[in-house]
């Protein structure tokens, strides 16, 4: 500082001195401000710095049937980083399957959608059309989501599902567009075709038991007049047919064995599990990231790219509404700031009802002593030794697909048959030697809504599905149900059949039927369609065809809940079916398209089958 001084003459000691203080004191402060200046600076390069090692491309929120498919496609590119987080625990203990065999054999299914452990364990709200009763939703809470809790029933549904979602706004996702990703996602074991694929993830199989009361089933739909199929995902869903099945060398396929843990040792990719996202993080519009909960501690990460939502129709348009994202007024009144009012955001649940008609069995061949405890243990003895035996299959081996009645253009009633009886979900044991057919209509006119409960994270959120709320149901399942009896009443089942159990030979009349209904259906667990698809002109839309949230940037939704509407089946395949396209969206790849591929129609429509 000495040099500053030069040249400044000081004729009166104490004058000096004051001056020189003065000076001191203006230098000290111009030096605080320049330090205080690089500090802020240097504090900014820091958090920029510790954002950027904290950042990805890609951040997907959950690791469910879509998500692990995303995981998969986008980690291909050894540029593109992503993080995968998943609100519940690995499906694996200490890497092995055989210790998760809850999870992993198929005939232990109805261990895991009884139990919180992998399960988000979800209820309705009281469904006033259905004597007020609480319907039971299990979702997955695991990797894998629910294709890791599900029956393991491979439905694609019917191609006029696909047009139709053309139709109602979702350009480029017609029955052309999306039978590709069909293919692309599958291996079929029965090799590919024009419908099947031959080189995909996910393997797909046909039952092996070959059961006695499945011969029959198929049978007595064909004495009751409809026809046989060989393949319901192929040319001709319409009539009864083997079911495909997500089961490999007996056990179960799920997206975590199919796409998860093949991409899991990639250097690009990270996953973290118990790890539940609370919020996603905004510059105003622009998603930038999402906060979540690990071990107790709230952190931040961030995407220079995409964040993308795969957390199904009940958690993706939760967290969306948690972080400004729905109907404006609804979050004002729980205290949320609003980024973008978009009302769709929760609005269009559809969901498929099912019921149990349930017959006895005259003959000891149902799975009832199967389930008897010394049974059991040999039963599952064998699948941990080699994945095979009653084990290896979820028994869901046969079904169909037929129309409700004349006119109607395409299937809208659905078939699984079981050769056992399922009470409660599976919570309760079987009391007896019986045979079941879970059916219902597959393209119900009853639509609900979900919203939050309050704004914190942990609360579940409202689920109103608005069940069997329009006439156009209660006539269907009545048809259900008589369609049901006729074929139990066929030829075939002559020497199986005894005294029906559910509904009951007490209940004939119409009024009756429908008391059943309302006394007994429940959720066939296909939630769906609460972040809709389609144009940004459309004001129930959610998510654009390209699956970005309108109104923001860099924010994709990619599962179940972007549907349009519900399809005609399972919701597993088109899910990942869902989730394979999208990532070549994502990715800047024209979509696949395959031409002019045949689809069965009935001969006349003036007949119901």
């Amino acid at each position: 500082m000495s040099y500053l001084m030069k040249g400044f003459k000081c004729h009166s000691p104490v004058m000096c001195k004051v001056a020189g203080s003065l000076f001191k004191v203006h230098m000290l402060k111009n030096t605080l401000s320049i330090s205080e200046q690089q500090f802020k600076i240097s504090r900014v390069f820091s958090q920029l710095s510790s954002e950027k090692a904290n950042s990805y491309n890609y951040i997907i929120v959950g690791a469910g049937s879509a998500g692990c498919v995303l995981a998969n496609r986008l980690t291909e590119d050894p540029q593109s980083t992503v993080l995968l987080l998943e609100a519940g625990p690995k499906d694996t203990l200490l890497g092995s399957i055989r210790l998760m065999w809850k999870i992993h054999m198929p005939a232990a299914l109805t261990y895991n959608l009884c139990d919180e452990k992998y399960n988000w364990y979800y209820h309705t709200t009281p469904q006033r059309h259905m004597d007020n009763r609480v319907m039971y939703w299990p979702r997955g809470r695991v990797w894998g989501g629910s294709s890791s809790l599900n029956a393991m029933v491979y439905i694609r549904g019917h191609a006029e599902d696909y047009n139709r979602w053309g139709r109602e706004g979702a350009l480029g996702w017609d029955y052309e567009h999306c039978l590709p990703y069909f293919k692309k996602a599958q291996t079929h074991e029965l090799g590919p075709d024009q419908y099947r694929g031959g080189n995909g993830p996910l393997h797909v199989s046909r039952g092996k038991t070959n059961h006695p009361l499945h011969q029959a089933f198929l049978e007595a739909a064909q004495q009751a007049g409809y026809p046989f199929t060989d393949d319901m995902n192929g040319y001709q869903q319409e009539g009864f047919g083997w079911m495909d099945m997500t089961i490999h060398q007996g056990q179960r396929w799920s997206t975590a064995s199919a796409y998860l843990r093949p991409a899991i040792s990639r250097p690009n990719f990270s996953v973290a599990e118990k790890t539940l996202v609370t919020k996603i993080l905004f510059q105003g519009t622009k998603c930038i990231g999402v906060e979540y909960v690990k071990n107790g501690q709230r952190k931040k990460v961030f995407a220079n790219k995409e964040v993308l939502l795969s957390g199904g129709a009940i958690n993706s348009p939760q967290l969306l509404m948690l972080s400004g994202i729905g109907n404006a007024d609804d979050l004002r009144k729980l205290g949320i700031s609003v980024v973008c009012h978009l009302p769709g955001v929760g609005q269009n649940l559809q969901d498929h009802l099912e019921v149990y008609v349930q017959q006895k069995c005259t003959k000891p061949i149902t799975l009832y002593r199967a389930q008897k405890p010394l049974n059991m243990v040999r039963i599952g003895l064998e699948w941990l030794w080699k994945f095979t035996g009653q084990g290896a299959t979820a028994h869901l081996e046969s079904g169909g697909f037929i129309r409700s009645e004349p006119g109607v253009p395409h299937p809208d009633i659905q078939f699984h048959f079981l050769p056992s009886q399922v009470i409660d979900h599976g919570r309760v044991a079987s009391t007896m030697e019986a045979y079941q057919v879970h059916v219902g209509p597959m393209r119900s006119t009853s639509v609900g809504w979900l919203k939050l409960k309050s704004s914190d994270p942990n609360d579940h959120p409202i689920i109103e599905p608005n069940y069997l709320s329009t006439e156009r149901d209660i006539w269907e399942f009545r048809q259900c149900v008589k369609l049901t009896r006729e074929i139990f009443a066929q030829k075939a089942f002559e020497k199986f059949r005894g005294p029906e159990i559910q509904p009951g030979n007490h209940v004939q009349s119409d009024k009756e039927i429908d008391a059943f209904i309302r006394q007994k259906a429940d959720s066939a667990y296909h939630p769906s369609c609460t972040c809709k698809m389609g144009q940004p002109s459309d004001s129930t839309a959610v998510v654009d065809p390209q699956t970005k949230v309108i109104g923001v940037e860099n924010l994709r939704v990619v599962d179940a809940s972007i549907m349009p509407s519900v399809v005609t089946g399972n919701l597993n395949a088109p899910t990942i079916m869902i989730a394979e396209k999208a990532a070549d969206i994502i990715k800047g790849l024209p979509s696949l398209q395959e031409k002019n591929v045949p689809v069965y129609k009935p001969k006349t429509l003036e007949t119901q089958r």
